[in-house]
């Protein structure tokens, strides 16, 4: 393991600036930039201060990293609705609740409408693959056509229906994840 590799990750997704780093673990700038670029060690202590800023234990620190998975293919999707009815959601990623969103790929036969979803937290996001469908926010409107997408935050009423002749395909994302169907 690269020491300075390491906490350099650990402090970008703290958004920490190497001077906040610094001042936060009573170090100087330039000694994080040196630890960062593997140019100098730090002692037993001073990593452990190091680690404190950003509240993780010294064996967190040095435990190995689980690679995650990056691809999925179509095997690892979850059909959440059965096969006969007229809305099928595919949940494209699973383990959707260890992450920041929920990306789901949602079928609409001919006149099938999802069932109106409760106001909640976060944003949603649409993109129509294939077909027409009309999005109602609260008591809105929408018309929504193949190639076009939407985005909104969730605090509204929401459902959406397809309006088209054939099936309609949307790939739909939900932060954080709270898919209902």
């Amino acid at each position: 393991m690269k020491i300075g590799e390491r906490l350099k990750r650990l402090r970008m997704v703290n958004s920490l600036t190497q001077e906040e780093l610094a001042s936060r673990a009573d170090l100087t700038k330039g000694f994080i930039s040196q630890l960062e670029n593997d140019a100098t060690s730090p002692s037993i202590a001073t990593l452990k201060d190091i680690v404190d800023v950003f509240g993780i234990s010294m064996q967190e620190f040095f435990s190995e990293e689980v690679d995650q998975d990056i691809v999925f293919g179509k095997d690892a999707r979850v059909q959440a609705t059965d096969d006969s009815d007229s809305v099928k959601v595919e949940l494209l990623v699973p383990g959707a609740q260890n992450r920041e969103m929920d990306p789901v790929l949602l079928t609409l036969d001919p006149g099938g409408e999802m069932d109106e979803q409760p106001i909640h937290e976060g944003e949603e996001f649409g993109f129509v693959i294939s077909g027409k469908v009309q999005l109602r926010l609260d008591d809105k409107l929408y018309t929504v056509d193949k190639g076009e997408c939407f985005y909104f935050a969730s605090d509204r009423r929401h459902t959406v229906k397809n309006v088209g002749k054939g099936a309609a395909k949307i790939l739909w994302v939900v932060t954080p994840p709270t898919f209902y169907y």
